[in-house]
This record gives structure tokens, C-alpha cells and sequence, in this order.
């Protein structure tokens, strides 16, 4: 999961956070919303659903985790491993995020200068993480194997599952369902040139085709369109049109029709009957209500009902989120292993200690990745854009 983080989606390249100003459409596109302040409680709900998606990983599934803790996470956690199989909706949540933190970044904006400010953004931490857990996994002593050097160099691609590849980091597949929406955005909202129409457009566009693509069972369409995640970036979407301007009923419309169409493909992903061979069993109910909840969060902070949430450390938990996605899940493994396993720390301290390592780890990417080298690569991507256009 995206981000893409962002996590995918994260909005605080170029200088566009969360909570930068609302550019102003012309007169005849609606009103223009008052300038308001960063919207820190955005942060603080992305970091939430990483955290979800962690949970998941660490305890709510059976595979490789279960070699990590040397025993089914069921045991580990008898009780709350029901809860935590709900934990890959974080990344729901997180395509809502998106759909609302690119349609944001994007407005007003050059293609050329959208394109380097994501580039900028996602590269940087994927490649340093990367590298980083092919490395670990080359370690004698870790349990897990690494990936072949030309995997590893294809996976710096991020093309990795396009080209059916091995992956280094699980969650890159939810990186690549971010370039996509990044794509499409870029290709149909940033080229023309954002406006409340193109946007609606975009969005019935996009909603119908993907759901043309479900019934034409296309597998290039299906690449193209994302289904199964078009309604959670097009429900963003709207809720960004919301935060435009909170009387908007189109903008209203496009966000309840994708939480309508993401809690279909919710359940059919995430659902299944409750059997003795299924590792957890996950309520229709409790998915369309988790979704339900992203969808509402997002829209309560588009209204201006968390302006109030103004701590630092939100801007930090936002910061976080997508080095932490990134890293977590894998080398949480060989942590786990080590607390539990070889130390003999009780399963109660092990997650919470694993997850506090996760996010220490994601603060020196932060720190001595991501802000150092984001500034140079997009300064460099639009020169090079510049040079393209002069023809030098």
C-alpha cells in the first residue's frame, strides 16, 4: 500500500504540503475557499493507517511472519490478531489520502514541475529502502534470502510487477498502483490544466471505466484503470473539491459514489468464509465500516473540523509514514525474530518494541535521505526537463 505514501501520496514535495494554501480557480469555476492552515490532522491519519498496515504484517497473517515469531501470530496474539487481519484496509485509507493530496499538489501546476515533485518525493526513501533490506537479507545470519543483483537493480526501476519480477519490498505493489493514478492524473487533469470540470470529468471518466473494465475482464485495462482502487483516488478526489469549497454537491457526489464502489471491492478482496483453515475471518460489516471510517476521516479534515489539531509532531508523524511503510514489514521480520526468537522478549513487548525500531529507523531515512537528497533530485529533474524544452 500508497505512498505510493505518502505514504504514497504524500503531498510535501515542491514545497506543497498538506497544508498548502488552496490555489484559487478562476471566478467561474465556484468560490474560492478561505486560506487555511496546514492540515496537520492529515498527517496524523496517514501515519494511523501505516500503523494499521503494520499491525497486519506483524500479527494479523500467517507467511513469513510466522517464521519470525517461531510460531503462528494467532498464538502470539490470541485476541487481538482477529483485529489485526482488518489492518491491510490502512492502505484504503491511504488511496484516499492520495486521491485528495494529489489532486491538491497537482492544482495549478506544471506538468513538468508535478512530475519532478513526485519523482522527488517517492524515489529517494524507496531506493535507500531498497537497498537497505537486500543488504540485511545478505547478512549469514538472517533467515531470509536475498534477491538475485539484477532483481534487486530492476526493483530500483519500480517496474518490478509490470515486468513480473521478484520484489524486494512487499509494499511495492502498492507503489506501483500509485504511479498509475499519478500517471492518469497527470496525463488528463495536469497537462490540460486543473479546473473543477476537467476534474468531475475525470472522475465520472475514470469511475465508469473502471467499471467497464470489471465487466470486459481486459487485463491491460485492468492495469490501466485499477479497478479495485479507482474508487478510493476518485473519493479523494472529490473530498478535495469539498475542501475547495464544503457546499460543492458534485464534489460530494464523486466521494460518497467511491466509498459506495470501495466498500464493493473491499469485501470482495478482504472477505471470506469463516473456515478452520483461514487464518482470521473478517466481517462484512467491520470492513465496510473501516472503510467508512477512512472515507469520514478524510472528509472531516477537508470540512475544517481538525484545524484545530495544530501539534508539531503531526508534520513529524506524516513525515514518517512512508519511510516507515517502506521498511517495516521486511525488516520487521529479522527484528521480530531477534526480540522473540533469540532474546526471549514476550510477544507484548516485541510488537511494540519492533514497531518504536521501525519508526526510529524511518526518522534517520528521513533525516539523512529523504530531506537531504529530495531538494537535489528535483532540482536536477527540472533542469533537465528546462534542457529538454530549450533542445540543449
Amino acid at each position: 500500500m500508497s505512498g505510493p505514501v505518502s505514504l504514497p501520496g504524500d503531498g510535501s514535495a515542491g514545497g506543497r504540503g498538506t497544508g498548502a494554501a488552496v490555489p484559487v480557480e478562476a471566478p467561474a469555476a465556484g468560490p474560492a475557499p478561505a486560506r487555511r492552515p496546514r492540515l496537520r490532522a492529515l498527517d496524523g491519519l496517514r501515519l494511523l493507517a501505516a500503523l494499521m498496515v503494520a499491525c497486519y504484517h506483524y500479527g494479523g497473517r500467517g507467511g513469513d511472519i510466522t517464521r519470525a515469531w517461531g510460531s503462528s501470530p494467532a498464538h502470539q496474539f490470541p485476541r487481538l490478531s482477529e483485529w489485526f487481519a482488518y489492518g491491510p484496509l490502512g492502505v484504503q485509507i491511504f488511496f484516499v489520502i492520495s486521491g485528495f493530496v494529489i489532486c491538491m499538489s497537482g492544482w495549478g501546476r506544471s506538468l513538468s514541475a508535478f512530475f519532478a515533485s513526485r519523482v522527488s518525493r517517492l524515489m529517494p526513501g524507496y531506493w535507500c529502502a531498497v537497498l537497505l533490506v537486500t543488504a540485511v537479507f545478505a547478512l549469514p545470519f538472517v533467515a531470509w534470502d536475498a534477491l538475485s543483483p539484477s532483481d534487486t537493480l530492476l526493483n530500483l526501476s519500480l517496474l518490478q510487477m509490470p515486468l513480473g519480477a521478484h520484489r524486494v519490498l512487499g509494499v511495492c505493489w502498492t507503489l506501483w498502483a500509485e504511479l498509475r493514478f499519478y500517471a492518469l492524473f497527470a496525463v488528463c487533469v495536469v497537462l490540460p490544466g486543473a479546473t473543477r470540470q476537467r476534474v468531475v470529468l475525470f472522475c465520472a471518466l475514470w469511475t465508469l471505466g473502471a467499471a467497464l473494465t470489471d465487466a470486459a475482464d481486459s487485463a491491460l485495462l485492468e492495469q490501466v484503470l485499477m479497478p479495485s482502487y479507482a474508487p478510493f483516488f476518485v473519493g479523494g478526489i472529490g473530498l478535495y473539491l469539498v475542501h475547495r469549497d464544503r457546499r460543492d454537491t458534485l464534489g460530494w457526489g464523486i466521494a460518497a459514489t467511491g466509498l459506495v464502489l470501495g466498500q464493493h471491492y473491499a469485501v470482495a478482496d478482504l472477505w471470506h468464509p469463516h473456515t478452520v483453515e483461514a487464518f482470521s475471518y473478517r466481517s462484512t460489516l467491520v470492513i465496510i465500516a473501516v472503510v467508512t471510517f477512512g472515507f469520514a476521516a478524510v472528509a472531516a479534515i477537508a470540512v475544517g473540523w481538525f484545524d484545530w489539531a495544530r501539534w508539531r509532531w503531526l508534520t513529524l508523524a506524516g513525515a514518517l509514514t512512508y519511510p516507515f511503510y517502506l521498511v517495516h514489514e521486511h525488516l520487521g521480520w529479522v527484528v521480530v525474530h531477534a526480540l522473540h526468537v533469540r532474546l526471549g522478549l514476550p510477544a507484548a513487548v516485541t510488537l511494540p518494541a519492533t514497531i518504536a525500531g521501525m519508526l526510529l529507523l524511518a526518522w534517520l531515512l528521513h533525516r539523512f535521505v529523504e530531506r537531504p537528497l529530495t531538494p537535489v533530485l528535483r532540482k536536477a529533474l527540472v533542469g533537465a526537463v528546462r534542457e529538454l524544452r530549450t533542445g540543449r
